[in-house]
């Protein structure tokens, strides 16, 4: 077999757009196919992300100065979680679930477990903290619809 010394050199293939019918060519995009209607609605994603960041606000206004629900701390300036997103997206926006915590025990201590739910026992009570976990032990996941979300962004705002 030979082989060659130079590689065969080859062009990309050019082509050239369809005329219509009235001599203009088309430009394809996205939001020509789609009725303008549909196009504006934001995807189930993106009203997520809008609606926990409405939702956290709320958090942060409601428990404006209060302490960190597992340490104490003064410095208190996040909501978290008690019940992580991850696992349990039913209880994402559950106001029982999520309460003021410091960046230490949210982010460093990864939500400090057992401290938030002694401090979840004195706020709410033994029994709210039951039917979270009840909550949590039957219904993990949770697909949000799009009329929820809006319900809930308008709720919180």
């Amino acid at each position: 077999m030979i082989k060659r010394k130079t590689p065969i050199k080859r062009s990309p293939i050019k082509r050239k757009a369809k005329p219509l019918q009235n001599g203009k060519k088309s430009k394809a995009s996205k939001s020509s196919k789609l009725p303008k209607k549909l196009d504006k609605l934001k995807s189930i994603p993106k009203l997520t992300k809008d609606a926990q960041q409405v939702f956290n606000k709320y958090i942060r206004t409601r428990d404006h100065g209060m302490n960190c629900i597992s340490c104490g701390s003064d410095k208190a300036n996040q909501a978290g979680h008690w019940i992580s997103v991850k696992q349990s997206s039913a209880l994402r926006f559950n106001e029982w679930n999520v309460n003021l915590q410091c960046a230490g025990c949210n982010l460093y201590l990864h939500g400090n477990q057992v401290m938030y739910r002694v401090g979840l026992v004195k706020k709410i009570g033994d029994r709210a903290v039951n039917e979270l976990e009840f909550i949590y032990m039957n219904q993990r996941i949770k697909k949000w619809t799009r009329q929820e979300l809006e319900d809930i962004i308008n709720k919180y705002k």
